[in-house]
């Protein structure tokens, strides 16, 4: 004869503490990811240049090096231009009109003296980052580039960014109005 034991009920608890651990997982999981993103999305709203829309790029700090500048009295200013992928590209193939997606970043500092090399100079403390993004239909109107500058982070006003275009067109109109060239 086979003996039928009762089945063991689980716990209540077990199951409502069960539950909460599996709710306290997905909320420590999800919660830092949707506050990054709505923090990003918001600083990119907040920091947009004034006229063309345009933000500070992240991760361009590690950008590749297109060229350097400098820029004499009174500004006194040392320059490295970077682009994204789509840039170096564009310029490695020697390819204008730059493509749509293409983004440049202009980083500027004061000229200070090398504390260790007499004739050398190095960057000094930081003035402004500026930015180009090419999108031949959204900027239509400025030869297809979006223009910011940038100083501590927040975009200069708008009558600044009103002379952007009109400096490019003036001087690189034939260069699809980019000024800097790929360093050899």
């Amino acid at each position: 004869m086979t003996s039928i034991e009762p089945e063991k009920k689980k716990s209540p608890y077990v199951t409502v503490i069960a539950l909460a651990v599996a709710l306290l997982v997905v909320l420590l999981t999800c919660v830092p990811y949707l506050v990054s993103i709505a923090l990003a999305e918001s600083a990119a709203t907040a920091e947009a240049s004034p006229i063309f829309g345009v933000t500070i790029p992240a991760g361009y700090k590690q950008w590749e090096f297109v060229a350097p500048a400098e820029e004499a009295a009174p500004l006194n200013e040392l320059r490295a231009v970077v682009g994204n992928r789509t840039a170096v590209d564009a310029y490695q193939d020697g390819k204008l009109p730059f493509p749509d997606g293409t983004i440049l970043v202009k980083r500027a500092w004061k000229r200070t003296q090398s504390p260790d090399f007499a004739s050398a100079t190095i960057p000094g403390v930081p003035t402004t980052v500026q930015v180009m993004v090419k999108d031949a239909k959204k900027y239509a109107a400025s030869g297809g580039w979006g223009f910011g500058r940038f100083v501590n982070g927040k975009p200069v006003d708008e009558a600044q960014h009103r002379t952007c275009f009109a400096c490019h067109e003036a001087r690189a109109k034939g260069h699809d109005y980019v000024f800097t060239r790929l360093a050899p």
